[in-house]
């Protein structure tokens, strides 16, 4: 079940809708706080960077015009590494 969803079933619209909003302005803002950015440890994935927000970790790249580029957002349940792989690989592919 997908995060939003599950928010939603579980605490209800406004709670969801809130979650969802602060995840978005937490992407917005990460070129204000790059104090928090964090490399990703895996080699393989050079370049790329994290920040956590409450229960989700969101995978990034700088881009070229200096624009934030999200690759994935994963909740802290998930195998990281496995799914941050497979969308790494997705992003590479397009």
């Amino acid at each position: 079940m997908k995060s939003g969803t599950y928010t939603l079933e579980t605490w209800g619209e406004k709670q969801a809708d809130g979650y969802v909003r602060a995840l978005v302005q937490e992407i917005h803002s990460l070129d204000n706080k790059r104090h928090f950015w964090r490399s990703v440890p895996d080699r393989s994935l050079r370049g790329g960077w994290f920040v956590r927000h409450e229960h989700h970790y969101v995978f990034f790249r700088e881009l070229s015009g200096g624009d934030i580029g999200v690759i994935t957002i994963l909740h802290e349940n998930m195998n990281l590494p496995a799914r941050l792989k497979e969308d790494w690989k997705r992003t590479e592919e397009t």
